[in-house]
């Protein structure tokens, strides 16, 4: 009995040292259960509204025959009024890829890029080389952005400045982005190597991704840099926007929570700092680039800002394109949905697809449809790079004519009011435009493509006069006053 006793009270102290281990940890899933219950909560509040504080315009005389641009109604518009499509490619000849240096652009480039019909072309550049050293910009690498800018409104063609960032963060982990300084000295080992997104999951990029969302040290730095890029070109019309931050992506901070506490106060602040140089430009701002994960949009007021989403979906982002263009549609939808949230007229800064695959031409004309349809300029990714994706290759030996043809269809670059243009072929060369007897009396701008089309001509009972320049692949139609009808534009 007495060894019972013992034996019992031997295992006493072990009963309860269990029970204060299992209070111990039950407090502690309690306690996550909280903080989850309370990121869920915070995360599906209503999103609120900022407003960012920006001076009036103060426009000079536009250059190079390209007016300035602003925004009106949710519509991007000249200085007439008329409704501007933004339609071209994406370059990254300036923008640092230590593990893959970009190709060039040269004149050959802009000269095709204009006789293509095209009328813009979204210009990365890196943090890294504006400000290598901290506090200090490299006038130099300001001035081949200059260059750049310059050789392509020669051209015609607007330019928008992409600051731009990869999944990696920066060129000392490999990819563009921030410079050197703006870094954690973090392992830069990739788990995933293999997937183009996996540069993200490296300890070294998303812990000096997160600081710079997490704390206001590299921001105001940041907003400085895109100080000194606005007060290069503040009086300069060809540059049609500023696209502040390429392809935010929110992880680790939780999605939802990151868009509404970090991203768009990011973009207040930035179009803010901007604004007090140059309040002349278009402001791009960006959703999340996540899987198919949509973005919290946090109402935005500010002076011509424009919505510049990306389109994967189906291309890099599964489920991927089969042929039909029913998610496609509905992944564009979405961004129809949160460019009227933000409010801000809807613009594509980058779609594309691998032209190496069976699937690319039928792709890209049913995203183009879309656009079409809708009305909104893109900015295909990109002009010219490697076979898979570029259309000119990167030696600079070869044009992708085939894919070219699809992806230069004929489209209306300036539509007065009263001007509604159908969908543009390519391949075969037509575009009709349903005109309102109450139009604007201003002329009608089409991009038609002298590389891969015969001249066009314009046909309709209120069409009074057209005027066709092969060099710089423009048709203007002049309308007759009070006449409405439907125009039709097709190959000679």
């Amino acid at each position: 009995m007495s060894r019972r006793r013992e034996s019992e009270a031997s295992r006493q102290p072990s009963r309860r040292a269990a029970k204060r281990r299992w209070g111990r940890l039950r407090r502690i899933a309690l306690g996550l259960l909280a903080v989850v219950v309370l990121i869920t909560v915070v995360a599906y509040l209503p999103a609120g509204s900022l407003a960012a504080s920006v001076s009036a315009t103060r426009y000079g005389p536009a250059d190079a025959g390209l007016s300035w641009l602003r925004t009106d109604r949710g519509q991007i518009v000249d200085e007439q009024g008329r409704k501007v499509l933004l339609r071209g490619f994406n370059t990254d000849a300036l923008v640092a890829y230590p593990k893959s240096p970009p190709a060039p652009l040269d004149e050959t480039d802009a000269t095709l890029m204009q006789r293509a019909g095209f009328d813009v072309v979204r210009l990365g550049v890196d943090w890294s080389q504006l400000e290598p050293v901290r506090g200090r910009i490299d006038r130099v690498y300001l001035d081949r952005v200059a260059a750049t800018v310059t050789l392509l409104n020669r051209h015609g063609l607007y330019v928008v400045l992409d600051m731009h960032f990869r999944l990696g963060w920066s060129p000392r982990f490999g990819y563009s982005g921030a410079p050197g300084w703006a870094t954690i000295g973090a392992p830069n080992w990739n788990p995933l190597p293999k997937y183009s997104w996996s540069p993200s999951l490296s300890p070294a990029s998303f812990t000096s991704d997160t600081y710079f969302w997490l704390s206001s040290d590299w921001k105001k730095d940041f907003y400085q840099a895109w100080q000194a890029v606005a007060a290069r070109f503040k009086d300069t019309s060809g540059i049609a926007g500023y696209d502040i931050f390429n392809e935010a992506h929110p992880l680790p901070i939780p999605p939802r929570i990151f868009e509404k506490f970090y991203l768009w106060p990011m973009f207040k602040e930035a179009i803010e700092a901007i604004g007090a140089v140059d309040p002349n430009h278009l402001f791009i701002v960006e959703g999340i680039l996540l899987l198919t994960m949509n973005t919290v949009v946090v109402h935005l007021k500010a002076p011509n800002l424009v919505y510049g989403t990306h389109l994967y979906e189906g291309s890099l982002i599964p489920p991927f394109w089969n042929g039909d263009p029913a998610f496609l549609r509905q992944r564009v939808q979405q961004r129809v949905t949160e460019a009227a949230q933000v409010p801000a007229p809807l613009w594509m800064g980058e779609l594309g697809y691998d032209l190496t695959q069976n699937g690319a031409l039928s792709y890209a004309d049913a995203a183009l449809d879309e656009a079409d349809r809708l009305g909104i300029g893109w900015a295909w990714w990109q002009w010219r790079e490697n076979r898979w994706w570029g259309i000119r290759d990167a030696q600079g030996q070869t044009v992708n004519a085939t894919a070219l043809r699809h992806l230069a269809r004929p489209y209306v670059i300036a539509a007065p009011a009263g001007v509604h243009p159908g969908r543009g072929d390519g391949v075969q060369g037509s575009l009709t435009i349903r005109v309102d007897a109450a139009h604007a009396d201003q002329p009608i701008v089409i991009g038609w493509s002298a590389l891969t089309l015969a001249a066009p001509i314009g046909r309709g009972t209120c069409l009074a006069s057209s005027r066709w320049d092969a060099t710089t692949a423009r048709l203007t139609l002049q309308l007759g006053r009070g006449a409405g009808c439907e125009l039709t534009v097709r190959t000679t």
